[in-house]
């Protein structure tokens, strides 16, 4: 069983960055994880992600703007956001991929307006 927390989250201005920290009970180097966003009245969408072979995706709409990393001796995994757009605004969850099985945390608000 892993336990996610995600935060920091907020309002932030377009053009703006933030950084959000996911926090694990527990975080393998061999785990996947990576960050998913879900706008009102759409489908939850892949943002990044690490593969467990190490490799990094992004979605095309963050590329060049977003950067996940993790600490695993922190046991978190980070989502960078620059030039933030009102496109952006969302709801992120973070998850980690395990043994089979996907752990999902409650998400943080991100809201880019002017």
């Amino acid at each position: 069983q892993v336990t996610l927390v995600e935060s920091g989250g907020g309002l932030v201005q377009p053009g703006g960055s933030l950084r959000l920290s996911c926090t694990a009970s527990s975080l393998f180097s061999t785990d996947a994880a990576g960050w998913y966003r879900q706008a009102p009245g759409k489908e939850r969408e892949m943002v990044a992600q690490i593969t467990t072979g190490g490799n990094i995706n992004y979605a095309d709409s963050v590329k060049g703007r977003f950067t996940i990393s993790r600490d695993n001796s922190k046991n978190t995994v980070y989502l960078q956001m620059n030039s933030l757009k009102p496109e952006d605004t969302a709801v992120y969850y973070c998850n980690v991929f395990r043994y089979f099985k996907v752990y999902w945390g409650q998400g943080t608000q991100v809201t880019v307006s002017s």
